[in-house]
């Protein structure tokens, strides 16, 4: 079976029903999406599908061959695309801003909690506090860095639109 991971087609030899996250993780060597509870809960195994969130721990490996799968080393490539630009910049703006904001402690949740924001400011570029509140609700952080998290996010929102809120 085929699947397209980070723009590229990958042949896979996993079973159809192996959850994508494994076949990411053991078969392509994708380390980006995490396991965390094996139950779409926490928010660690998140990847875009066609530029969505979905949890990668729950969904079959078949249920994306002929989708686009984007994983946090994937981000840079697919916010480049989005916008157009002439190269793909080094980070994703929200992974820099998690960066610069020093989100992440033990960094399991950094997987999910940067491409759930990749979604919003996608969709959303410059949200409310409560918009990325409702958009992160169901993503777990184990250290607590909530309040990091939410101004990395702004931050990300402004570096993308040149707002100066």
């Amino acid at each position: 079976m085929k699947i397209n991971v980070n723009n590229e087609v990958r042949e896979v030899s996993a079973s159809p029903d192996t959850p994508l996250l494994y076949v990411l993780s053991d078969e392509l060597h994708i380390k980006g999406p995490r396991f965390g509870c094996g139950l779409a809960q926490c928010g660690s195994c998140s990847v875009l599908l066609d530029g969505e969130e979905i949890r990668s721990c729950i969904t079959p490996v078949s249920a994306v061959t002929g989708h686009s799968v984007t994983t946090l080393e994937g981000l840079p490539a697919f916010y480049a695309a989005e916008k157009k630009l002439p190269t793909v910049p080094a980070l994703h703006p929200v992974q820099q801003a998690f960066i610069d904001e020093q989100a992440p402690q033990c960094g399991y949740c950094y997987n999910g909690m940067v491409i759930k924001a990749a979604e919003l400011l996608s969709h959303t570029p410059q949200p409310s506090e409560a918009e990325i509140r409702s958009a992160m609700n169901g993503h777990l952080c184990r250290c607590g860095t909530y309040p990091r998290i939410l101004k990395a996010i702004e931050g990300a929102s402004r570096a993308m639109t040149g707002a100066l809120k």
